[in-house]
């Protein structure tokens, strides 16, 4: 008796046999919000295609219903495959059903400040609805944005949220109805090949329909004016490297569908580029993606979500400047002239995983250039009140080794240091004659941190090329060396006073509040400030908006801390919460009490991860029987576990196969237990 009591509480609701008729009750939202719900007469055997028939049949509404399907409240799931049955979705006479399009208006938020409200998929997977975002955006690559809700900005008392200029793109089709076959074509050719995209005037053909839409697709790709200083002093900032933490808790879940992360029609998200790699960049196609990716880097500069020096800061500032004048002239689509000087940028520009290409082995077998020198060595962490000493410094491969002196060279080193891994940091100030290179090198048991100073400006670029390449595992002999020297060169030439040209010290329409951060005007006064912008802008006066624009992502690109996405982590046996950074090609765990990088692991020297999903831990197996495991703090450990396996996929991207967005691998990679 006991046994036959305990039924299910699903089993009063299931008929006793298959071809029983029930009632199942959907509210149809076509019907308005006041409408009673449809009862139907169906049977366990009825598939979802013929729920919905019924339905469709019921309403009396004659009208397009092929947008349409079934959404499971209680379950919090769609009902897509049409062919099964309602006994094989597990469907019972309990089940609340919702009828709804699955394509609904979303408040969308760019990089560069503009609201946009248009359509979206809220039934796939959120992967899948950036595409079909970017597809109508014309960004291609949409793999390295996705979607995160939105940080609180301070309101005073009760600001009308009203008040937000709405840019409505809502006419332009993307619902399944209206794309059908092509837009599977379409999605395929969006996300890559350049020669599919059809522009006209320079944009995509949509956009060219209206003037409205015309007027859209110029603020996507063009600069906009800053907003006034009481708008940029609303904006979200992070105060510290925890604040850091919370942004990325925020991210959507790339293997679930809106609807089921609570998102619901009409409300808000932003959209933004959540890996650092990006592949493929070419101005004549990619107006909008370098626009806003521009926009992005400069409001993490403007907000300090990302440091930099003060020399960099005026810099920045100055690029800004030009970049603001230059988009109030003229467009992104028509600044397309002298391309080919652009080449190098453009190279620089994409963040490449390293170690996967099969020119290492070939470069093994070749004998690889030197670096002498004698550079001055200085190691903080040494008990000492000594500065920096001399000394002869071999660079080979990827090591440092250094001597007392040069007449030693040929005996054993005092040191050999081994940059694989490393952090590399410059400590420079072109005015003040001091190029220094930061170096943090992995340990058993931490990091070791060493300065090396150079002489000058030529020895700096040499030096500070190699140690970056080295870092990442790559020699002298590496084609990208030459490259890296100009890159660096070409910075410190920026930086440098400009005393020959003329410069207009005084700009009444400069508005230093949008150029510089709040930390520059805490310590000067905007007269103090505005000569010293105008100085760095006479050294990128010439500069055409696209190669600024180039620039300026360039430089934000050789920040110490750029691309880092930050998260609070507990690892295995340890008792205080610490910070773990995920980059393009490495982990680095943050000690918060000393806010210091103590250890770096690359991707290529790692071996398997793992979730255990039921205690939420990440696990992590490295070369060298090395183990890491930790738990998330205030994310859910799908986020970094989605992280780590975007970057690896990333880093199986080449120009070759641009053509195809692998999605499946992509899940794979990053969907964990949801991917199988």
């Amino acid at each position: 008796y006991s046994e036959l009591s305990h039924t299910h509480p699903h089993d009063q609701y299931k008929p006793t046999h298959p071809c029983t008729a029930w009632d199942l009750t959907v509210t149809v939202e076509d019907l308005g919000p006041d409408a009673p719900p449809i009862q139907i007469s169906v049977t366990s055997e009825l598939h979802i295609g013929g729920v919905i028939l019924k339905l469709v049949e019921k309403t009396n509404l004659k009208k397009d219903w092929s947008d349409h399907a079934l959404w499971w409240e209680q379950k919090q799931q769609w009902l897509l495959r049409t062919g099964w049955t309602l006994d094989k979705c597990g469907v019972h006479a309990d089940a609340r059903l919702v009828f709804t399009p699955q394509h609904k208006p979303l408040r969308l938020g760019l990089p560069n400040g503009v609201t946009l409200k248009m359509r979206a998929c809220f039934s796939s997977s959120a992967f899948r609805t950036v595409m079909g975002i970017c597809r109508v955006l014309n960004l291609r690559h949409p793999e390295e944005l996705s979607l995160l809700r939105p940080v609180e900005e301070k309101k005073k008392k009760k600001d009308k949220d009203s008040s937000e200029e709405l840019y409505d793109l809502t006419d332009v089709p993307l619902t399944a109805g209206a794309l059908n076959n092509t837009s599977k074509k379409l999605l395929i050719h969006c996300c890559s090949a350049r020669s599919h995209w059809t522009l006209y005037d320079g944009m995509p053909a949509h956009f060219a329909d209206s003037p409205k839409t015309e007027a859209v697709y110029k603020m996507l790709s063009v600069s906009l004016p800053s907003p006034a200083p009481e708008a940029i002093a609303k904006l979200y900032r992070p105060a510290s490297v925890v604040d850091k933490t919370h942004i990325h808790t925020r991210w959507l879940n790339s293997s679930r569908s809106l609807m089921q992360q609570g998102i619901r029609e009409n409300d808000k998200l932003w959209l933004r580029f959540k890996y650092y790699t990006f592949h493929d960049m070419d101005p004549k196609y990619d107006a909008v993606r370098l626009t806003q990716l521009y926009e992005q880097a400069r409001w993490a500069i403007l907000l300090e979500d990302i440091d930099c020096t003060e020399e960099e800061m005026m810099l920045f500032g100055a690029l800004q400047y030009h970049i603001g004048k230059l988009s109030l002239s003229q467009d992104m689509v028509s600044s397309c002239q002298g391309m080919d000087d652009l080449e190098s940028a453009l190279k620089s520009l994409e963040v490449k995983m390293v170690g996967d290409s099969n020119s290492t082995d070939m470069l093994e077998n070749m004998t690889a250039p030197e670096l002498n020198d004698y550079l001055k060595i200085f190691r903080p962490k040494r008990l000492t009140l000594k500065g920096y000493k001399q000394y002869w410094c071999k660079f080979q491969d990827t090591s440092i080794s250094y001597y007392k002196s040069s007449e030693d060279r040929y005996g054993e080193p005092i040191q050999q240091l081994n940059l694989k891994g490393c952090e590399v940091a410059p400590d420079v100030s072109v005015a003040g004659q001091k190029f220094c290179i930061r170096l943090l090198i992995p340990a058993p048991e931490g990091m070791n941190e060493i300065y090396l100073r150079c002489e000058n400006e030529k020895q700096y670029s040499q030096w500070m090329a190699a140690c970056k390449l080295a870092s990442k595992g790559l020699m002298l002999l590496d084609s990208s060396y030459q490259n890296e020297v100009k890159n660096i060169q070409t910075f410190l030439a920026m930086q440098r006073s400009n005393s020959a040209a003329p410069a207009a010290q005084t700009d009444e329409s400069i508005n230093t509040h949008s150029l510089v951060s709040p930390r520059y005007h805490k310590k000067y006064k905007p007269k103090q400030l505005t000569p010293r912008i105008l100085e760095a802008y006479q050294n990128v006066a010439q500069l055409s908006l696209t190669s600024a624009i180039l620039k300026f992502l360039q430089i934000w690109q050789a920040l110490p801390d750029f691309g880092i996405s930050y998260f609070m982590v507990r690892f295995k046996g340890s008792r205080k919460d610490e910070v773990l950074g995920i980059t393009n090609n490495r982990l680095i765990r943050i000690d918060l009490g000393i806010g210091d990088v103590v250890k770096t692991w690359r991707y290529n020297n790692m071996r398997q991860w793992n979730v255990n999903w039921d205690i939420r831990q990440v696990a992590i197996e490295f070369d060298g029987n090395i183990n890491i495991a930790f738990t998330c703090v205030n994310a859910d450990c799908k986020v970094v576990h989605e992280y780590i396996g975007g970057y690896i996929f990333m880093s199986t991207r080449s120009r070759q196969q641009s053509d195809t967005l692998n999605e499946e691998l992509f899940h794979k990679l990053t969907g964990g237990h949801e991917a199988l």
